[in-house]
């Protein structure tokens, strides 16, 4: 009897849990394909830093647009489809909330039609976020409790869970979400708050950076790590009844408390470089947000691995690892050197975490540049 290899077909495998559950698949035996948005800077850094690049097939498609995806299911004919990509900062959801409701709400309709009229053994995974709990403050949430969206990402990601559910039950298909809560890694991309924090603890550490500007440091968060939250994913798919599911912690740590364990791993206090900037607020704050995985704990065994120190500490020693090696002048693919030191960003509102309306000039950062 000949075994066929399972293909899995991942929507943003250049994104931060792309390249991680590319990896996870290609373990387990798989044929792995990932769709891209064309740009003029195709973002390929993560999937060459885990050295992935050369295992994975790239297929350019839009999920705005029907026909490229269509065309990347039927030359794909996969088993799973993990529909990952999405416009995902939630602060600049603010900024453009039509294409957010196009990309974020409408993708994973586009995905249940074609598997509708092509193929209903195809499984489905949606990529859901803790986000869509929004203004409901009733800790830990989980896969019962209301959902108040308090973005236009969120909403259009409510739109997207509610679709998934739908399709489901009204035409049979294996669809799943996974309602993952904060996750996070070296592979993060800096407009996020983690990320950012970890990068400027190593540049601080370095003598590259003199401070570190953040909003809200009173948000609460259930941070994760990436690579166990993509295993989840997984896990969704191998069950034989599709169902949703809060993937999470149970822990809550603030903004404040991210960036005191991050200075921590390098020995450094953090009241010593932290402002909080009141223009990097949200319009909208999400002022809590703790997961409840009793569920998937329950029901497919999954349990996080790595917990909020570990994490902390795994990213800023990565970010400070870069660092060390791009000063010795290493070449490798990675994203920070491509963010600009002298920046003059105009928002009509303060959501973005990581940018404001002053011009930013780092003259420590260009003073050790210039001295390479």
């Amino acid at each position: 009897m000949v075994i066929r290899q399972k293909r899995a077909l991942i929507t943003g495998i250049t994104g931060q849990d792309g390249p991680y559950l590319a990896q996870l698949l290609l373990e387990k035996g798989y044929k792995v394909y990932g769709t891209y948005r064309r740009s003029s800077t195709p973002n390929f850094w993560r999937l060459q830093q885990l050295r992935l690049i050369k295992k994975v097939t790239l297929i350019p498609a839009d999920l705005s647009d029907m026909a490229s995806l269509l065309e990347a299911v039927a030359v794909t004919d996969p088993h799973e489809i993990y529909n990952l990509a999405a416009h995902s900062f939630v602060g600049s959801s603010f900024d453009q909330p039509l294409y957010t409701a196009e990309v974020d709400g409408s993708s994973s309709t586009r995905f249940l039609e074609i598997i509708r009229h092509l193929n209903r053994d195809i499984k489905f995974y949606q990529a859901s976020t803790s986000e869509l709990y929004g203004a409901n403050m009733n800790a830990p949430q989980n896969e019962l409790t209301p959902m108040i969206p308090n973005s236009p990402y969120a909403a259009a990601k409510l739109y997207s869970y509610n679709m998934t559910r739908i399709y489901r039950a009204s035409y049979g298909i294996f669809a799943a979400n996974g309602i993952l809560f904060n996750h996070e890694s070296p592979l993060r991309g800096i407009e996020f708050v983690t990320r950012k924090i970890s990068n400027s603890v190593a540049k601080i550490k370095l003598g590259l950076q003199s401070e570190l500007r953040l909003g809200n440091l009173d948000a609460k968060r259930d941070w994760g790590y990436a690579p166990d939250y993509v295993r989840a994913m997984w896990m969704m798919l191998q069950d034989s009844k599709p169902d949703d599911y809060v993937v999470a912690t149970g822990e809550t740590h603030t903004v404040r408390e991210f960036a005191q364990e991050a200075f921590n791993a390098l020995g450094m206090n953090w009241k010593d470089y932290v402002i909080e900037d009141k223009r990097l607020h949200r319009p909208m704050e999400v002022p809590l947000l703790c997961g409840s995985a009793r569920k998937i704990e329950k029901t497919l065994g999954w349990k996080p691995k790595v917990k909020f120190k570990q994490l902390a500490h795994i990213m800023v020693q990565a970010d400070h690892d870069r660092w060390t090696q791009y000063l010795h002048g290493k070449i490798f693919p990675w994203d920070a050197p491509n963010y600009s030191h002298e920046m003059d960003i105009i928002s009509r509102n303060p959501a973005r975490e990581g940018y404001h309306g002053n011009k930013v000039r780092d003259g420590a950062f260009l003073k050790k540049l210039r001295g390479l």
